[in-house]
């Protein structure tokens, strides 16, 4: 009970670095339009999905596919339907070891330090 509002800020942290992330994804992977894990539902084209897609990637769901998917680039790709970017793999290992293992641990910090 005592660290409920220390949890809100590590929450709100949390969802700012979501909402960074999703912006800078939507801009730089908004023309992969398919792939093996990029569909109509996973994708970066739209704010809430590109948010949703990385709340997937959080929990560890295929995101090596999602950064294969996005790290094709020309002449490997079809233009405007499977070209990301070169940064994909920076992108997505910052993403993973950012959310995985400095906000959980922020998390199980915040709780320790209450108890």
């Amino acid at each position: 009970m005592y660290s409920v509002s220390a949890l809100i800020n590590v929450f709100m942290l949390l969802m700012l670095f979501f909402f960074i992330l999703a912006t800078l994804g939507q801009f730089m992977f908004n023309g992969v339009k398919e792939g093996q894990a990029i569909n109509e539902y996973k994708n970066f084209q739209v704010f809430d999905r590109s948010f949703l897609l990385l709340f997937s990637i959080s929990t560890g769901e295929d995101w090596n596919r999602i950064m294969y998917d996005c790290s094709l680039t020309a002449p490997d790709c079809v233009e405007g339907v499977t070209c990301g970017s070169e940064f994909a793999p920076v992108y997505f290992i910052a993403f993973i070891l950012l959310v995985t293992y400095v906000m959980l641990n922020l998390f199980i910090l915040v709780i320790i330090q209450q108890f």
